[in-house]
């Protein structure tokens, strides 16, 4: 079906529009005569972008029917496949977004691939407006040789591996070996170490999938390093993630001291954050209680006045965050910190300056044994400091390597722009740039940064520059036929949508399932188990 054209959209007076004045909402929720067409939305994606931007349109306008799509035959996205099993309190969100979907005026179509089973453009003709919400379902690659070698996996598969994520249920890795490298200091990176290192019958009551909890059951995995390009002024997990880190039962962590020349007494508020610092001193790379030989050839005492670029600022959350870095690797432990740490067996460590150079093969040529390391320095001052290579390369024996350098959104339609630098659409303030009546939110807007409260506030804004653009008539006026259409078309392809009553019954099952066990839910992770479970 070919998409409608409307003459009186104008893109000169579509980028004019600007967003009501701060607190404006209210009366701007009674602008909406009663007299209109109630305006049918989609949106595309049933994540948290997808659920807050309906929330949103839901809640300011007091007509619109709002019909969420989404490819998975379940619902909420991020929120199931991608939290931490122990970050439960996380996934409360799910009561508000279950609230939303139930509305009368709100529809959830799951098990269609938008792209593949309907087009953006029949959308488009079935809707006054259409909001894309879908994510970022890949993952940057490292383009590094060795990068194809078994034992090397993305950090995004593996939390769908062990959150259930369909696509990733046979990802099977092998925890056989000592050592694992996780590439990345984001808090993605942070979730799967701990997941890596954490006593498996602390993860028996959660939601982790059974199948996940039988190999970590079994592994061998002793030692978890995390790798960063730059320093730890520049690390991108937060401190709550390093907190759990570092109290993680069981474990003990490793950060080198001499990463931290030169920021102690700044730290310590006897000065002011400086300009770029030159370090003095530096005994090389080796941890306490490791060989130097362990580091590779390191850097060089001369180079260490190069390694770090400070802010004339700094936040106080980046200062607060850079205190417990410090605090951790330089600080002894009290008596009772130091007794739990005598008796860890296992091991975690933070590895600045160091960015992915290759693979290394083990000698068979059939798994991973390691990986070596560009030492690097940066240039530049704070969190836009850019790592360079020196010159030296470290080689640091490995059975895994988990790459967490990025998630990256998809092209889904020919018709929609599409930066693939960026990985994003292309957008003013959520408006697909020149595609009136089309619209983006959450990681695909945006790209893949934030937590899920970013996303709220960026799919509100989303949401409001919609109606906006709805009230100053820059939509398509009259009725549009909505999921009646789009349903048709569905059926004539074979499509058969899963509804949020079908997600119930599915979510009442895993539910049953996990009871027995004392887990919250067993997650269905076979969509064809989940569709003759529902008489499909």
């Amino acid at each position: 079906m070919a998409p409608r054209c409307w003459p009186w959209w104008h893109w000169s007076a579509w980028r004019r529009t600007r967003p009501p004045p701060v607190g404006s909402t209210p009366s701007f929720l009674q602008q909406f005569s009663t007299q209109e067409q109630p305006p049918q939305i989609c949106v595309v994606g049933s994540g948290p972008a997808g659920f807050y931007t309906a929330q949103h349109l839901l809640k300011h306008h007091p007509r619109a029917h709002v019909d969420i799509y989404e490819k998975q035959l379940v619902p909420f996205g991020l929120v199931r496949f991608g939290v931490a099993p122990d970050h439960p309190e996380v996934k409360n969100v799910i009561n508000t977004f279950t609230q939303t979907a139930r509305s009368d005026r709100c529809a959830f179509h799951g098990n269609v691939v938008v792209g593949r089973d309907v087009a953006v453009s029949e959308l488009q003709a079935a809707y006054h407006a259409v909001v894309l919400s879908y994510g970022a379902e890949d993952h940057q690659g490292l383009e590094i040789p060795g990068e194809e070698l078994p034992g090397v996996f993305s950090a995004r598969a593996f939390v769908g591996w062990y959150n259930g994520l369909p696509e990733d249920r046979e990802l099977a890795p092998d925890l056989s070996c000592d050592t694992a490298v996780i590439l990345g200091q984001g808090n993605v990176a942070l979730d799967v170490a701990r997941i890596l290192l954490t006593p498996p019958e602390h993860l028996e009551k959660t939601d982790i999938t059974e199948a996940a909890l039988g190999v970590l059951r079994q592994s061998r995995v002793k030692t978890v390093w995390i790798v960063g390009r730059r320093g730890p002024l520049q690390v991108a997990f937060t401190i709550k993630e390093l907190r759990e880190m570092i109290q993680l039962p069981g474990t003990r962590p490793m950060l080198d001291p001499a990463d931290f020349l030169g920021l102690q007494d700044r730290i310590k508020g006897e000065g002011p954050w400086p300009g770029p610092l030159a370090h003095q001193g530096g005994d090389g790379l080796g941890l306490r209680g490791l060989g130097g030989a362990f580091w590779g050839r390191g850097l060089r005492s001369r180079d260490r006045s190069e390694m770090f670029s400070l802010p004339t600022e700094a936040p106080r959350q980046r200062k607060r965050l850079t205190e417990l870095l410090l605090w951790t690797a330089t600080e002894e432990p009290g008596v009772e910190e130091a007794a739990r740490r005598v008796l860890a067996s296992r091991t975690w460590g933070l590895r600045f300056f160091r960015s992915p150079q290759q693979v290394l093969a083990s000698p068979d040529g059939r798994r991973v044994a390691g990986i070596r390391l560009a030492v690097t320095r940066l240039e530049g001052v704070g969190e836009a400091a850019r790592a360079v290579p020196t010159g030296d390369a470290e080689d640091l024996p490995c059975g895994l390597v988990l790459s967490s350098v990025g998630y990256k959104s998809r092209p889904i339609d020919p018709s929609v722009p599409f930066d693939p630098k960026r990985g994003v659409i292309p957008n003013t303030e959520g408006r697909v740039v020149d595609v009136p009546g089309l619209y983006c939110s959450g990681w695909v807007k945006r790209g893949p940064t934030g937590v899920i409260a970013t996303t709220m506030t960026d799919s509100f804004l989303t949401g409001q520059m919609l109606l906006q653009d709805l009230k100053a008539g820059l939509l398509p006026s009259g009725p549009r036929p909505g999921y009646a259409a789009i349903e048709a078309l569905l059926s004539s392809r074979g499509v058969r949508p899963v509804s949020f009553a079908d997600w119930e019954k599915l979510d009442a099952e895993e539910v049953s399932r996990g009871k027995g066990a004392g887990k919250p839910r067993e997650k269905l992770l076979d969509p064809q188990e989940m569709l003759r479970l529902l008489g499909r």
